[in-house]
């Protein structure tokens, strides 16, 4: 089967991947469409030093075709939306609603796919637990959430990482309350899923930054109120901010992963305000701060994955979806086989798209 594969030098192709049986507890799914991600991204130009050989891909959905023995929550034929998490369902944290807590969830490297043929066969990584630019993958049962079979699989597949982090980070951990003030800065898919969740959150006002003037018209379409593009390194951000909240803002969510946008965002917040670091900078990054800005009870927040327990929020995002309130479709600004990840890649870098998807039905 095909699928892209990072060797450590380029992401490419391979045709020849092959996927080990599925075990007990696990599943296999038929991939129809898979979200690009800046994460993905960030394997490739090493800002998250993923080992090599491994098979892309992180935002999927699909069709279930096989299920190990004890899986219960799915069955063959029903359209899924995948998760990376890949928590255990059964350890204290997973008991208490919070599976981004899970041991289990985060650094456990799976290698279920092998490439080539005889002595040249390698076993392959799944990346975040999924590898999803691959025309099948096997995951735990707890990774796949049913949805229902009229939802765009396009568009459902970005519910699992954009969608969930965004949304997720606003409503789950900040816990983003009517009429607080917002800040987010970078409008990427992560960006826009946190406007939008601070527009779910009733927030006012919702100011969107970003250095890319085209952003603005996506901002405002997911419910950004003002938007603030920087013009040079002489920008004050914070004067600009404080032209629209002159004691500062609620909350700043930072997208981008910039270790001195952390710091600015401290000085954008008002008393009580709290900065929620979403974007990914550099392995053993440190960020500053002056101690003196964050008197008057300030807060700098991590967040992983929106605090998202998959199996009730991907519903709920459903749901959201359907009543017209969560904006999927507008996420998706283009559609590509395969074999135009590379193209993809060139048009997610040069700021044309909100989320481009990998299409492999």
């Amino acid at each position: 089967m095909k699928g892209i594969v990072w060797d450590g030098k380029e992401a490419s192709v391979a045709t020849d991947l092959q996927l080990r049986d599925t075990r007990p507890g696990e599943v296999r799914v038929k991939i129809e469409a898979a979200g690009l991600c800046h994460s993905d991204v960030s394997v490739l130009n090493g800002t998250i030093q993923f080992p090599p050989p491994v098979v892309l891909g992180h935002e999927g959905a699909g069709i279930v075709t096989e299920v190990g023995s004890g899986v219960t929550n799915v069955a063959v034929g029903d359209h899924v939306v995948l998760s990376t998490l890949g928590n255990c369902g059964h350890c204290a944290q997973c008991d208490r609603g919070k599976p981004t807590f899970c041991r289990e969830s985060l650094g456990k490297l799976s290698r279920p796919f092998t490439c080539g043929t005889g002595e040249d066969t390698k076993k392959v990584f799944q990346f975040a637990n999924l590898g999803v630019f691959s025309e099948e993958t096997v995951v735990k049962a707890t990774q796949a959430v049913k949805i229902p079979d009229e939802i765009p699989l396009p568009a459902a597949s970005l519910i699992g990482c954009g969608v969930l982090t965004g949304v997720g980070a606003v409503i789950n951990r900040a816990k983003v309350a009517h009429g607080e003030s917002v800040v987010v800065i970078g409008v990427g898919g992560i960006g826009l899923n946190a406007i939008q969740g601070a527009a779910l959150s009733d927030a006012l006002p919702i100011i969107a930054v970003d250095t890319n003037p085209a952003k603005e018209s996506y901002a405002k379409a997911f419910g950004a109120t003002h938007f603030i593009c920087p013009d040079g390194p002489d920008f004050d951000l914070v004067e600009a901010v404080k032209e629209i909240c002159p004691n500062g803002v609620d909350y700043v969510f930072e997208c981008v992963g910039s270790t001195a946008l952390i710091k600015t965002s401290t000085e954008l917040l008002d008393w009580g305000g709290t900065v929620v670091m979403l974007g990914v900078p550099k392995m053993g990054a440190e960020a500053s701060f002056v101690v003196a800005n964050m008197y008057n009870d300030k807060t700098i927040m991590g967040c992983r994955y929106g605090s998202a327990r998959p199996q009730y929020d991907i519903p709920l995002m459903v749901r959201l979806y359907q009543a017209g309130r969560l904006k999927l479709d507008e996420l998706v600004s283009q559609t590509y086989p395969l074999e135009e990840f590379n193209k993809a890649l060139d048009e997610l870098h040069e700021g044309k798209l909100a989320r481009g998807v990998l299409t492999l039905g």
